[in-house]
């Protein structure tokens, strides 16, 4: 048996000295690394550095723990638990000096994917305004000591935030299920950090999101607050967030969500 709070409380400590290194590598200057799945989608130095130092302690703290992360791949441990981190989601942000990223730390049990894992921690940590989104399994959502809740749906529609990828080829995909999410829709953010949508979908902050192309990184700890915040996250493929789609919402914007994009 795993201790959730347990995890949770460790990705904390961890997300919080992670995310001051990326707030500092930021004021001092950004140098593009590489470019990965399309030459827009890009990588810095930080993300790397970043992902170095959770994986370090991670290991201090729990080594025989399994590993998947965005810059530097899986690796299975000889325990149950995996955790899936991504270093500084909004690199894109990121790198344009914009202040809307985050560091983003899951534990998870049993095999390392989404179609099969049980999501046990989550952590969403945002290093400018020092905000850390929190929940373990069964124990909830909380941000500075409150409780989060998904909101719920009105008559005036509701606020939902999407992304779209980075491969041209993809956009008009993109753009028709906007078109087709609309007339449920008060209006439509788009921010460039997926955990920091799902996050303010748990604290309420919005009513819905949906995005296809995200990797098992974006939604891990996003999708944990979801759920503890009692919303309710899917997608495809299998019904669960995935490479096709990831849906999250409250149960009745998610209802309205799930019939406009698969109209």
């Amino acid at each position: 048996m795993v201790d959730a709070d347990e995890l949770r409380d460790l990705a904390e400590e961890i997300a919080r000295e992670a995310g001051e290194l990326a707030r500092r590598r930021r004021d001092e200057g950004v140098r593009i690394a590489d470019t990965k799945s399309a030459l827009a989608d890009i990588v810095t130095d930080a993300d790397r550095e970043v992902e170095a130092l959770i994986r370090a302690r991670l290991r201090d703290a729990r080594p025989g723990d399994g590993f998947l992360g965005e810059e530097s791949g899986a690796e299975r441990g000889s325990t149950d638990v995996t955790w899936v981190v991504d270093p500084i989601d909004g690199t894109v942000n990121y790198a344009y000096g914009i202040p809307h990223y985050a560091v983003s730390i899951a534990a998870v049990t049993g095999e390392p994917g989404p179609e099969h894992w049980r999501a046990e921690a989550g952590v969403v940590f945002t290093p400018v305004t020092g905000e850390l989104f929190g929940g373990a399994r069964g124990s909830g959502a909380w941000l500075a000591g409150r409780r989060l809740a998904v909101s719920e749906a009105t008559d005036a529609g509701a606020l939902v935030a999407t992304g779209f990828g980075y491969d041209p080829a993809t956009h008009a995909g993109d753009l028709e299920r906007v078109r087709a999410v609309m007339p449920l829709a008060r209006d439509l953010r788009r921010a460039g950090a997926a955990s920091l949508d799902l996050a303010y979908v748990a604290a309420g902050r919005l009513d819905g999101y949906f995005e296809r192309g995200l990797h098992p990184w974006d939604h891990a700890a996003g999708a944990l607050l979801v759920v503890e915040a009692g919303g309710r996250v899917g997608g495809a493929p299998g019904g669960r967030p995935g490479a096709l789609m990831t849906i999250a919402a409250g149960p009745d914007v998610y209802a309205a969500l799930d019939a406009a994009i698969y109209h």
